[in-house]
């Protein structure tokens, strides 16, 4: 899925993002959640269901995964 197919999508990337741009943008719709590079937002989208995310996110504040 591509960005320009969810015009309606409020895009929104962490406060705590690299000056370099390097991070991802992340738009919440019903029970799914989008993702995309920041660098290339015209580009490609993943999206998750809100449960499958939320333990991603989980799985991030717990140190599971690393650099």
């Amino acid at each position: 899925m591509a960005s320009d197919d969810h015009p309606l999508l409020r895009w929104r990337k962490s406060s705590r993002s690299s000056m370099q741009g390097n991070c991802v943008e992340v738009a919440h719709a019903a029970d799914v959640v989008a993702a995309r590079d920041s660098k290339d937002p015209g580009g490609g989208v993943l999206v998750f269901n809100a449960r499958t995310w939320a333990s991603f996110v989980e799985g991030l504040h717990a140190g599971r995964f690393h650099a």
